[in-house]
């Protein structure tokens, strides 16, 4: 039997007198369980309130009939299109997400998505497979925005992955943290040779090489390679780093550990097994790996893979597929890789997209400046507060593994 608040909520609508479609789409959201949600529609302020505590957040409803067509047409994609086109507004995206996201269960079934479209996102991931062309395509949709988008908006050192916060600090510092830790997971000898898949703008492979390791960087963005190859000159290094454009599938050489920071998540299901089978190939006996990984609830998995074309997947990473933590120890085992630690600070990843999400609001007089107009400064605007909210809601986690070639 619904509680006096849900039967309340769903009356609302008819009380109040609204369009039709307004009306539909609040009991669309009345269904909540957990948390409250303010709704602002048509001058109109509402609370819909859920049966059990949860985050308290608040939605500015503009055109309900075409974040309903969306809805209808694209599912939760549709969702975050309406953000883009404004639609809807939020002050705090974040927690109106975690709140959708903590009640999925609720909303399961109720937001239809056409068979045609699921259809056409289905092949447009197929066309974004991260074969070595596709890669290169993909990477560079993605980085080659320009180093100076990122500088504005990342930490000083140009980390674009989840900080460790451990101990407080800034995020500077807890970037720093994070690359302290990966490094003491392969734990090198002195002068070891260090292979990084992914090297970004050069963090990791400065900070490596400035404690005496060799560094290779391998990296598919022209941008970021311009960028860490002046940034490891600038710093004096480039006598023990050496970045190149490089595909890890091309990388034929033997090194005595490798490290990866969040580049897996960009490989694509369909590499997988090539991928680690790449780490086992160029390492030495007794070498060992240390990935830092995004994965998603097991428990999501199925529903996740077998409906690509989200909106990370569209808009912002194409080709990218989001493993389990047993997807990774499977796949370390099945290339004669021994597991040895995982880390998981899912938490940490939301604070550090809240401290990347509060300075890219803060520069956007800079973007517009600079010709990044109002759509793409609300898609990236979501697409951070869809992922603080993932990792709010446990829907992924953040985990550092580390594995050890016999």
């Amino acid at each position: 039997m619904p509680s006096q608040s849900a039967s309340l909520a769903l009356d609302l609508p008819a009380r109040l007198q609204l369009p039709w479609q307004a009306r539909r789409l609040v009991r669309h959201l009345a269904k909540l369980r957990r948390g409250s949600l303010v709704v602002d529609l048509h001058g109109r302020r509402f609370t819909l309130g859920g049966q059990e505590a949860g985050p308290a957040a608040a939605i500015r409803i503009h055109r309900p009939g075409a974040l309903l067509r969306r809805l209808f047409w694209r599912g939760d994609l549709g969702f975050g299109e309406a953000f883009v086109a404004g639609d809807w507004e939020s002050a705090d995206p974040a927690t109106l997400l975690e709140l959708m996201a903590i009640n999925l269960d609720a909303f399961a079934g109720s937001g239809e998505r056409h068979l045609m479209t699921r259809v056409l996102s289905a092949l447009q991931h197929w066309r974004n497979r991260n074969s070595r062309s596709g890669s290169r395509r993909n990477i560079a949709a993605h980085y080659d925005l320009g180093n100076d988008f990122y500088r504005e908006w990342l930490d000083p050192g140009m980390t674009y992955s989840s900080a460790v916060f451990d101990g407080g600090g800034t995020l500077e510092q807890a970037q720093q943290r994070k690359y302290e830790r990966m490094l003491a997971l392969v734990a090198p000898s002195p002068g070891q040779h260090i292979l990084e898949i992914g090297c970004g703008w050069g963090g990791f492979a400065e900070y490596a090489a400035r404690r005496g390791y060799r560094v290779t960087g391998l990296t598919l963005s022209r941008e970021q390679l311009a960028y860490a190859r002046q940034r490891i000159a600038h710093a004096g290094l480039a006598d023990r780093v050496e970045l190149r454009l490089c595909d890890y599938r091309d990388f034929d050489e033997q090194v005595d550990h490798v490290v990866s920071i969040e580049m897996f998540e960009a490989v694509g299901r369909a590499y997988w097994e090539t991928y680690f089978a790449s780490l086992a190939r160029c390492l030495r006996p007794g070498g060992r790996v240390a990935l830092q990984v995004i994965t998603i609830d097991a428990a999501q998995f199925d529903d996740y893979a077998a409906n690509p074309g989200g909106f990370i997947q569209t808009y912002i990473f194409p080709g990218g597929m989001l493993p389990t933590e047993d997807h990774l120890a499977r796949l370390g085992r099945d290339s004669g890789l021994e597991a040895t630690v995982t880390h998981r600070y899912g938490a940490d990843y939301a604070a550090t997209l809240a401290h990347w999400h509060d300075t890219f609001n803060a520069c956007t007089g800079w973007l517009e400046a600079h010709g990044y107009d109002a759509r793409f400064r609300r898609m990236w605007r979501y697409y951070l507060a869809f992922c603080e909210a993932g990792f709010r809601a446990g829907h992924i986690d953040v985990v550092q593994c580390a594995f050890r070639k016999p």
